[in-house]
């Protein structure tokens, strides 16, 4: 078994950005040379998500509503309260959907769904630049 771990990033602004990673896993993925096995993506942090998402305009409109619905921002936070920066509903849904996410690698292609991409969910409400540790593991 041989595992390769290498990273991604990308610039984020403010709210509830939905960035569209997936090219940048499958050029991870090539460069690993591994073609069976998995993938491990991972991005420290306690503000930001991973996970999939069919990437269309109402999809996503409708994913950044529900997230609205479940941790809205406009409600008072206890993280607020003590540190005063105004993102604890970030720290909130970024926990209800994950930090990391596991796709099955075959022949070297990721086993998503047709209309299945990976993204990145930066909830926090300051432009930051995202690291997401990518792990391929397999032979």
């Amino acid at each position: 078994m041989t595992i390769k771990v290498s990273h991604l990033s990308s610039e984020t602004t403010q709210g509830t950005d939905i960035i569209d990673i997936t090219p940048q896993v499958i050029k991870g993925v090539h460069a690993s040379e591994i073609s069976n096995g998995g993938v491990t993506l991972f991005v420290p942090g306690s503000t930001a998500a991973l996970t999939t998402i069919e990437y269309e305009s109402g999809v996503l409109r409708d994913l950044k509503e529900a997230i609205e619905r479940m941790a809205p921002q406009e409600l008072v936070y206890e993280h607020d309260r003590r540190w005063g920066d105004g993102n604890g509903y970030s720290h909130v849904r970024a926990a209800l959907i994950g930090p990391s996410l596991q796709i099955p690698l075959v022949e070297g292609s990721l086993l998503l769904g047709t209309w299945q991409q990976v993204v990145l969910i930066d909830f926090d409400n300051r432009p930051r630049t995202r690291n997401i540790v990518m792990q391929v593991q397999g032979e």
